[in-house]
């Protein structure tokens, strides 16, 4: 593990780049009331129970590990997140529940939600609720519509609203952000790449609103400070660009611009494609872009993964939200490649990193490092294997198979969710949970 070098940079916003006329906020160019779908309950349709649905707790170097979805399929895509006492976990295939504890609780179909792949999920613990999108491509009505579910508490057995949010233009699955007032989602294809909508009434399963914004505002990020304004980033190949998207006097959203700075980083190609044992054939390593963003401290917090001496390899920043770096760190290899990598952050600034490591030796293998806000800065402890993989792939695809999130009970306790190819290269799933009193 090498730590990148620590950038710090003093941000003026003339000095940079950011023209006075940037800085005037951009509103809405369209808006639309969404209806939305209510369920009095976690769906009961499309049970997905004929499905190997995982549990097995056990420990692991001092971690609680069990198996999540089991669905034998590459395009797996596992998210997972946590409140109320359960654990939600995320895929292609379906939605399940666990205990904390890691017993199966329950698991549905996407069909419930009005369909849809490329799952993303959360709990927001300013507002107590879980929340996920889906991705519909093949809507009758050839709207292709983002699926934006909320539950009405912290108990995902209960009610839920479902928003489908037309996006006719999309190409793909994009990634979604909350707020205290707003659930933001992003999302390639079209002219209007963002939108964004509030929160009270999503909770409450009221129609809402959807505000489009033209264009991409960046990866909307999870908020988990008391904040009410939502906040964006985008890298680009020199700069860090951070915006937010807050309330004018009327309510409404307006967009403005925060910071842009250059972010110096060492690394920044995309990450080549992985080898594997067993096979010529190589895998995706995951995108030089984040896949999740945390606010957590007052700090923006996101990993990625980028080309490192030709492996793919993870790095992971802890950003002030003027756009200069408090610290960087870097996990590399001369003989491994880390790939698909996301992260999340506690109340005690302390951080997991979640990621797979493969290489001509070794099958797709579940990964975690973490650090407590003590450690020296940019160093993340060794890395803690959360099992090992037993087949390779036989395609190039390998999705956005990592997700990792805070406790939003007590805020402390750090879990992740990792893919690991089973006997036929097939995806499975991983789940581990750090607890916040582990040396």
């Amino acid at each position: 593990m090498n730590a990148v070098r620590i950038v710090f940079v003093v941000v003026a916003l003339v000095t940079a780049g950011l023209a006075q006329d940037s800085e005037v906020a951009r509103v809405p160019v369209r808006s639309e009331s969404i209806e939305p779908l209510l369920m009095k309950s976690f769906d009961r349709e499309g049970r997905t129970k004929e499905r190997r649905q995982g549990g097995s707790p056990r420990q692991v170097d001092g971690l609680l590990v069990f198996d999540g979805a089991m669905d034998g399929n590459r395009q797996v895509d596992p998210q997972v997140a946590i409140g109320g006492g359960h654990v939600l976990h995320a895929t292609n295939h379906g939605l399940h529940l666990y205990d904390k504890a890691g017993k199966f609780i329950d698991g549905v179909s996407q069909r419930g939600f009005n369909g849809g792949i490329d799952p993303k999920v959360f709990f927001c613990p300013n507002n107590r609720v879980f929340g996920f999108d889906l991705w519909n491509p093949w809507d009758k009505a050839k709207q292709k519509p983002v699926n934006v579910s909320v539950s009405r508490t912290d108990d995902p057995t209960g009610a839920w609203a479902t928003y489908p949010v037309p996006a006719p233009r999309g190409v793909d699955g994009g990634g979604i952000g909350v707020s205290r007032r707003w659930i933001g989602y992003s999302f390639p294809g079209g002219p209007e790449r963002t939108f964004v909508l509030p929160m009270a009434a999503c909770k409450q399963g009221e129609p809402a609103t959807a505000y489009y914004f033209q264009g991409s505002l960046g990866h909307p990020v999870l908020t988990q400070d008391p904040e009410d304004d939502l906040y964006f980033v985008q890298l680009t190949k020199r700069d860090l660009v951070i915006r937010k998207v807050t309330a004018a006097k009327d309510g409404s959203p307006e967009a403005v611009d925060v910071a842009r700075a250059p972010h110096g980083f060492e690394h920044f190609g995309w990450p080549p494609k992985s080898p594997q044992k067993g096979t010529e054939q190589v895998t995706a390593s995951g995108d030089r872009n984040p896949k999740n963003l945390v606010l957590q401290g007052g700090f923006l917090w996101f990993s990625h993964t980028v080309n490192c001496e030709g492996r793919a390899a993870v790095q992971w920043h802890q950003v002030r939200l003027d756009g200069s770096f408090v610290q960087s760190g870097r996990l590399s290899s001369k003989t491994s490649s880390y790939i698909q990598t996301s992260l999340a952050v506690n109340s005690r600034l302390d951080v997991l990193v979640g990621f797979q490591e493969t290489s001509p030796d070794m099958f797709i293998s579940p990964r975690l490092a973490y650090r407590r806000a003590d450690d020296p800065p940019g160093q993340l402890r060794p890395m803690i294997a959360l099992g090992d993989g037993r087949g390779a792939t036989d395609g190039v695809s390998w999705g956005d198979y990592s997700g990792s999130a805070i406790d939003g009970d007590n805020l402390l306790d750090l879990w992740t969710v990792q893919s690991i190819t089973d006997e036929n290269g097939k995806g499975d799933c991983v789940i581990a949970k750090l607890p916040a009193d582990r040396d």
